[in-house]
């Protein structure tokens, strides 16, 4: 199926959660901002929402330096 992934077209399987999408990028729930269609989700949905044909998905990455 289809999505766009921080504005850039992409294919994912069938049965993806947003957590195996995190993963999948190398990304950690614990820094990352996930927005599905316009919706900021809550990290404790992650593992269990599932990535639909034409989701729109921002990610945002928290980084610390200094």
């Amino acid at each position: 199926m289809q999505i766009t992934l921080n504005g850039e077209k992409r294919e994912v399987a069938g049965g993806t959660t947003v957590q195996i999408l995190l993963d999948s990028l190398g990304f950690t729930a614990e820094a990352t901002v996930v927005e599905r269609n316009m919706d900021i989700l809550d990290r404790s949905v992650y593992a269990t929402t599932l990535v639909a044909d034409g989701d729109s998905i921002e990610l945002v990455r928290f980084v610390g330096g200094g």
